[in-house]
């Protein structure tokens, strides 16, 4: 019995899809077969079928025709707990490589019936059949349901998410319908920071005048805000990213007297003995360093040459270059 299950799921197998951003499982994306007690439970109703016949019993007919109509009615509502589904992608946020990336997916019943106990994970090729989705989630009537599912990560670039398969057993339990479905989406995965990288490559002389670029000293970042610090010293673009729910606090820039020091993050000035991987692992960090400590830079990888900047967008952009570096549609 095993094997003729297994060889009516290979043969009722999903076959692929293209992918999409917005998907609806129609009946003929929606499959069905009997779990292992829908087997048990036809093995019954023959053994109800059987004593019956034997013994011309009126009432052993009835029940059992009644009980088998009722594994027909649950593999039709089974079938249509899934069928009329509207699949669509959400977001998936950059994430670093060795974290797990996120993939926000998002579940539509356009129907005036809820959508209860559907199980929804990612399936990738050489998973094994009978493994359930970890996710169950109720999709009530005309509304929507969000869902968020983890991959890991292993190396940077461009992760696509892998094929997500959709399962219920709603309502008895005698019936297991599935559908897959590969949604158009993929997340940035930027090089793992070097944890023990050296320090910032720091360069440049004084002006003319000695003077820093701001007034008469040189911007060395933020530190805590100290009683007596000038109001307009205060990083106001640091604090507005401190949530005072977080025990975020006021934050002032910190300026040093002396050379003006330049900041340039240059992938050519770094050594070619050191592996490409490593290299790319040091600028991750350094560009976040730059950012902690609220000093301005320039960046250089191949065709990216950005000048001195910081922020949200500066720092994404040069993340971006790092990640798909050498790779096709990288610099």
């Amino acid at each position: 019995m095993p094997a003729l299950r297994a060889a009516l799921r290979d043969a009722l197998r999903w076959q692929h899809h293209s992918p999409s951003a917005a998907t609806v499982l129609t009946m003929r994306r929606v499959y069905v077969l009997p779990t292992r007690a829908g087997i048990a439970y036809g093995l019954l109703l023959v053994l109800m079928l059987v004593g019956a016949i034997n013994y011309t019993l009126g009432l052993g007919f009835a029940l059992t025709f009644f009980a088998g109509a009722c594994a027909i009615a649950d593999m039709v509502l089974t079938v249509k707990n899934l069928a009329g589904l509207r699949l669509a992608a959400g977001r998936a946020a950059p994430v670093f490589a060795g974290e797990e990336a996120q993939f926000e997916l998002t579940l539509h019943n356009d129907a005036s019936t809820d959508r209860p106990a559907v199980r929804i994970g990612f399936h990738p090729p050489g998973t094994p059949r009978r493994t359930e989705a970890p996710n169950a989630v109720d999709v009530p009537a005309g509304a929507d349901a969000a869902v968020v599912l983890t991959a890991p990560t292993q190396r940077r670039g461009w992760l696509p998410a892998p094929p997500v398969r959709l399962t219920t057993r709603f309502p008895l339990g005698l019936f297991g319908a599935w559908s897959n479905w590969q949604p158009d989406l993929r997340v940035l995965v930027y090089p793992f920071p070097e944890p023990q990288a050296p320090p910032l490559p720091m360069r440049g002389a004084a002006d003319a005048e000695g003077h820093g670029a701001v007034g008469l000293d040189n911007f060395a970042g933020i530190r805590s805000y100290q009683p007596g610090d000038p109001m307009r010293h205060l990083a106001w673009r640091q604090i507005a990213r401190l949530q005072p729910l977080d025990g975020g606090q006021l934050v002032t820039k910190h300026f040093d007297g002396g050379a003006v020091a330049e900041l340039m993050l240059d992938f050519a000035e770094l050594s070619v003995f050191v592996d490409v991987e490593l290299r790319l692992a040091r600028m991750t960090r350094w560009v976040l360093e730059a950012e902690a400590r609220a000093l301005p830079y320039a960046f250089r990888l191949g065709r990216h040459d950005f000048p001195a900047a910081l922020g949200d967008a500066h720092r994404a952009a040069c993340l971006q270059a790092l990640a798909l570096h050498g790779q096709e549609g990288g610099p």
